[in-house]
């Protein structure tokens, strides 16, 4: 992340330096320098704003760069910037991680409201669309099953149904929000499952589809349990 940062710094301070004097909103941008520092400006100024800069100090901000730049002594050392910014990362990824937390929690919150769904203590929640006859699992069985997964927003990010083709798996080698469910569950049964992030695939989602810190919604029908 800093690489980056630096590289952009050190990359748009050789253009800059050419020319600091000259008005910085409103750039001629006549002359292929004049054009490709100001690219790389608009570029830092994006990067910034995606790794939660949603303001800066103009000022403070042309000081540090210029200082760098002119190899001048810094108010700031490089070493003390390095500490500083890894402290403004961590309350945005904080702040991120809090935000993105609440979603899932008030959507269940919300969801254990309605009639025929069932929470759990570990903060499962379940409802019933078919309950099956057949036997339950443990822990150490395999099992067959059907399921269809979305976000709770309703984005589809996986689905044994769509594919037209069944999966089987050990009951203790899936999800814990799976695994305890499959052994409250009967062959024969398809539940609605809403699982909350600690129960799914935590604070580093899977893939592209499911992000940090997501509650996931599962179709599963349980098929049979394999010998």
């Amino acid at each position: 992340m800093f690489r980056n940062v630096l590289v952009l710094l050190v990359v748009a301070g050789f253009f800059v330096s050419c020319n600091v004097n000259k008005k910085m909103d409103k750039p001629n941008l006549e002359s292929e320098l004049e054009r490709v520092s100001y690219s790389l400006g608009v570029t830092a100024g994006a990067y910034y704003l995606k790794q939660g800069f949603d303001s800066i100090d103009i000022d403070a901000f042309t000081a540090g760069f210029r200082g760098a730049v002119k190899e001048a002594d810094l108010q700031i050392s490089q070493e003390e910037c390095n500490v500083v910014l890894q402290e403004f990362f961590n309350k945005a990824n904080e702040r991120q991680a809090d935000e993105l937390k609440k979603v899932g929690e008030e959507f269940l919150a919300e969801n254990s409201k309605r009639e025929g769904v069932i929470t759990l203590p570990s903060g499962l929640q379940y409802e019933v669309i078919t309950e099956g006859t057949g036997a339950t699992p443990s822990s150490t069985d395999k099992v067959k099953t059907h399921y269809h997964g979305t976000l709770i927003d309703g984005t589809v990010f996986d689905s044994s149904v769509d594919r037209g083709e069944p999966i089987s798996f050990p009951v203790n080698g899936v999800i814990s929000g799976w695994t305890e469910a499959l052994q409250l569950m009967k062959v024969g049964s398809k539940w609605r499952l809403f699982v909350p992030y600690d129960l799914a695939y935590g604070e580093r989602g899977a893939g592209e589809e499911v992000g940090p810190y997501s509650a996931l919604i599962f179709d599963v029908e349980l098929l049979d349990i394999e010998k």
